[in-house]
């Protein structure tokens, strides 16, 4: 007979909260490091990390400071009026990215990218150029983006000029650029397609599409929402392609930026940066100075706790480890951004290690995405290893 206390919230989730996730199979209520527990008491190691935005994993003592801080400070400002730890964040990002970069703030990466898709649209140009198979967002703008017809489906019309190529095709995006030229303002791609299996772009291809950007002039857009802020062992996925010191005209980033906090980024480099103009985009809670406090600690913290080469480490050991095993076929992705690519389909595996005590997501029925906390420890990535080889 099913948990009388499950059958409590799971009923008032459902009387309550609209249906677009179905029912949760448990109820989360606190975590730490890379271990949550449900309200059953149950304990899991979290390879999800909330779809890759807890960077620090749960309650990281730096993060739990910053916000506190700043909550019992000042909590909001709008975006009417200036705030040092906005500031500073900028700057941060500034420093990672390009110095002549700007920065929009936002609330989700969703909105970044509909920055993104402005910024694009404010070059006079009207066509925006989006891979197969990505995905952006659910506003309208990030869903016209997104290369999945399912998803779009239901909310046709969408706005109008965007149009589709393969992703890591070179000579297809081309001859799309060239149908006309002149009328093409960007291209968009993700530098490793998360939401679709964890998918990273063939080698040369970002640097390819820079290419392509520079002698169309058209604004090359990558989303870096999943893949950045350390995700794959570099800062940006991109930088596993592009030569140092090359960089896209726009970085759309939000998930691992607030470390569990609701933040996005749109930083456009280049001239791109000065595009949008006063009045043109705003965002009441973007910028948030509480949000933009967790995103200054996230990004200290990887710097002096040298949380990069964990990643590389960590995300090392379980390609290595888990590529050995019979029932998986190869390992993809970089970093702790990895698609464990299964000899056959597995339906409802994520289902069988939540009940064996840990949080993984299943893309595909032969595709399990591990996204866990940058700073994942030793133990639980051998826990975790233990649990998957006897399931798998």
């Amino acid at each position: 007979m099913p948990d009388s206390s499950a059958q409590n919230w799971k009923s008032a989730w459902e009387a309550a909260v609209m249906p677009t996730y179905g029912t949760p199979a448990i109820e989360l209520v606190s975590g730490t490091g890379s271990r949550v527990t449900d309200s059953d008491g149950k304990e899991y190691i979290d390879l999800l990390a909330g779809i890759a935005v807890n960077a620090l994993g749960h309650a990281h003592p730096a993060v739990v400071k910053a916000v506190s801080d700043q909550i019992a400070t000042l909590g909001h400002t709008s975006n009417i009026f200036a705030h040092p730890q906005v500031i500073t964040l900028a700057n941060k990002l500034r420093d990672l990215i390009s110095p002549d970069a700007h920065v929009f703030f936002s609330n989700s990466g969703a909105e970044a990218n509909e920055a993104a898709f402005k910024t694009a649209r404010l070059t006079g140009k009207s066509r925006i150029l989006a891979a197969e198979h990505g995905f952006h967002g659910r506003t309208m703008g990030s869903l016209a983006m997104t290369g999945q017809p399912a998803k779009r489906a239901p909310f046709e019309p969408m706005p109008a000029g965007v149009e589709f190529y393969p992703y890591g095709d070179l000579d297809a995006l081309r001859a799309l650029i060239e149908v006309a030229p002149d009328d093409t303002a960007a291209v968009i791609l993700e530098s490793v397609q998360g939401e679709t299996g964890v998918v990273p772009a063939p080698a040369g291809f970002l640097a390819g599409v820079r290419e392509l950007c520079d002698e169309f002039g058209a604004l090359m857009i990558v989303d870096e929402v999943q893949a950045g802020m350390g995700r794959t062992g570099q800062w940006f996925g991109y930088q596993a392609d592009l030569p140092t010191g090359v960089v896209p005209d726009v970085v759309t980033l939000a998930k691992g930026l607030g470390g569990g906090l609701p933040i996005g980024a749109c930083v456009a480099a280049t001239p791109a940066g000065q595009l949008l103009s006063a009045g043109q985009h705003g965002s009441t809670f973007g910028g948030n100075p509480v949000s933009c406090a967790a995103g200054n600690a996230v990004i200290d913290t990887v710097l002096a706790e040298d949380i990069l080469a964990n990643v590389n480490a960590q995300g090392e050991y379980l390609r290595t480890e888990l590529g050995a095993l019979d029932a998986v076929d190869h390992v993809r992705g970089r970093g702790l951004m990895l698609g464990v690519v299964l000899t056959g389909p597995r339906p409802g595996f994520a289902a069988a290690a939540l009940d064996a005590g840990l949080l993984l997501n299943q893309p595909a029925d032969d595709v399990l995405r591990l996204v866990p906390p940058l700073n994942i420890t030793d133990t639980d990535v051998h826990d975790a290893i233990d649990i998957l080889k006897e399931l798998l």
